[in-house]
């Protein structure tokens, strides 16, 4: 497996080159290219068994500086954030957002109707699909929230990536698609994970055009095995949900409903759950 030499870089858009390399010719160590030659080769597993839970409940405090995960990133991603009175430098409301997947720029305002969604890079069920179904659940923890596998991005755009890889979703921006599969690929190296043959020639398409791309740089250094133990909360129905007429199905009414009851956050599936209480659509309600 490469080291950790390999992860030279930050995210400052691809170096691209006059013409693509031919199919003789060897990539530079050193390279996003070259990294992707030594990840293994495979054919996707099933998903069957995949859930979001087997990752750990959403949005884990692994760096123990008392935010959870979402936050750390919302601060680190967001220009002029502004954070919560009272919350320490934890609970972000608001601030702008440059948007690597569409080129544009967002305002993230926490709440109903909020565009921006932290997403993970080399999603959780492609990740399950090339190496992670066999994982304890502190490793899974360990890159659902390491920050090298995590941007804030357009809700729109992530909702539309969905589970898919480089073979089948790429961001609008050309700009960004070399840092976008040199952190897809750095990612797979840190955490030992396979690309599937078409995912590895979609990424490979990209890097020949940008031969010298470097890997993202580190720089959180987190641990591949989470120092937190994740805490998948039992989930019961609660007697304070309420029930519309004609809906036929039990729902919490708001945030403030679910806590008073114990159930945030509250997950997709679970009963209580409604798209009204998950305003980040990352399919975990009132969970912050």
């Amino acid at each position: 497996m490469l080291g950790a030499t390999l992860v030279a870089v930050a995210l400052t858009g691809c170096d691209l080159e006059t013409s693509a390399p031919t199919a003789a010719s060897t990539p530079a160590p050193e390279t996003a290219l070259a990294a992707l030659g030594a990840l293994a080769t495979r054919g996707r597993a099933p998903m069957t068994g995949y859930d979001r839970d087997r990752f750990g409940q959403t949005w884990l405090d692994t760096d123990r500086n008392g935010c959870d995960t979402r936050n750390d990133i919302l601060r680190r991603d967001l220009t002029s954030a502004q954070v919560r009175p009272g919350t320490g430098s934890c609970l972000v409301e608001s601030g702008e957002l440059a948007d690597p997947y569409s080129g544009g720029t967002l305002h993230f305002s926490r709440g109903p109707g909020d565009v921006v969604d932290i997403d993970h890079v080399v999603s959780l069920g492609n990740a399950w699909v090339t190496g992670a179904t066999g994982w304890e659940i502190r490793k899974r923890a360990a890159l659902a929230n390491d920050p090298l596998n995590l941007l804030a991005v357009d809700a729109s755009a992530n909702r539309q990536k969905g589970d898919g890889d480089a073979a089948t979703w790429l961001p609008s921006n050309t700009a960004f698609r070399c840092d976008y599969v040199a952190r897809q690929v750095v990612v797979k190296v840190k955490y030992g994970l396979w690309v599937t043959p078409p995912e590895k020639a979609a990424i490979g398409r990209i890097l020949a055009t940008c031969p010298t791309q470097r890997l993202p740089t580190d720089d959180s250094a987190a641990p591949v095995i989470s120092p937190v133990a994740p805490n998948v909360p039992a989930r019961q129905p609660s007697p304070t949900v309420a029930v519309p007429e004609g809906q036929g199905r039990v729902w919490f009414e708001n945030c403030d409903a679910a806590r008073a009851a114990g159930a945030a956050p509250v997950h997709r599936g679970d009963p209580g759950y409604d798209s009204h209480l998950d305003a980040d659509g990352d399919g975990s309600g009132c969970d912050s």
